[in-house]
């Protein structure tokens, strides 16, 4: 993960024939630095992955864009929506496709498939190579049945948990109609509704969970991860299928020291 909250959100994921960066909400001076402390250049990229096109996925996007003519993919409504207000007038690298279309960007297999947030047409992605696999979901109020079942299959799954519930709840700063968005079916997911979905999981191949899009105000590192863990207690002595996962974070606060979670090698 480059970075991920509401600050911008960015990740790498990377074979050792393949560079695909999924989303670019980061400044492109951040999207470079960060980068660079994966060991790549913006012009090694083989291909921009969007979800949306909400800023603080894509904000940086055109200034890193300007001299490279590295591919974006996304649907039509998304590119249609970040070229509204005349950004990206000076890029002709766009490949698009629709909703639940599946492709490859040189040994990647990319699965794409819709997710409710509220933006023109959402998505999330499955990434294949070779026997590796890499489920990522952010930015959705809550998962369907259909999303679960593409996410079974994968080993790494990078999931919102965006805010605790008594946090929002209580959060002086939030009026009552941004809780009830952020809360809502095409809002963000709780740590509790993404453990819920970490559990429906566990039957199959998942062993890594990364968690972002932690809010800065109504959630922390700890709430979150304690969340997952103790989702994950449950299963711990049951015996044969059910497993727990092995588990990471990755939390980019606002005053924190820059660092890169470069773990989305496939």
């Amino acid at each position: 993960m480059l970075g991920s909250g509401s600050a911008g959100n960015s990740a790498l994921v990377a074979t050792e024939h393949c560079k695909i960066l999924i989303d670019g909400g980061l400044t492109a001076r951040q999207l470079v630095l960060r980068l660079a402390q994966c060991g790549v250049t913006p012009g090694q990229l083989d291909g921009i992955l969007l979800t949306h096109e909400h800023g603080d996925h894509v904000f940086g996007l055109e200034v890193l864009c300007r001299k490279l003519e590295v591919p974006i993919y996304c649907n039509a409504l998304t590119a249609e929506a970040i070229r509204c207000d005349g950004l990206f007038e000076q890029h002709r690298n766009w490949r698009i496709f629709r909703t639940g279309a599946e492709f490859s960007i040189c040994d990647v297999t990319v699965q794409t498939f819709p997710v409710p947030h509220d933006a023109v047409d959402p998505l999330g992605f499955v990434c294949h190579a070779g026997s590796g696999s890499l489920g990522f979901i952010t930015d959705l109020g809550y998962a369907t049945k259909m999303i679960v079942e593409r996410l079974r299959q994968v080993q790494t799954l990078v999931i919102e948990t965006n805010h605790d519930e008594k946090l929002l709840q209580n959060d002086p700063h939030r009026p009552w109609p941004v809780k009830q968005r952020i809360q809502s079916r095409h809002g963000h997911l709780s740590n509790i509704a993404a453990a819920n979905v970490i559990e429906e999981l566990l039957l199959g191949k998942i062993e890594r969970v990364v968690l972002g899009h932690l809010s800065r105000d109504c959630n922390t590192p700890e709430l979150a991860c304690g969340a997952i863990r103790a989702s994950l207690a449950k299963y711990s002595f049951e015996s044969g299928k059910r497993r727990p996962a092995r588990f990471s974070r990755h939390l980019r606060m606002r005053f924190s020291k820059p660092r890169s979670l470069c773990s989305g090698t496939l």
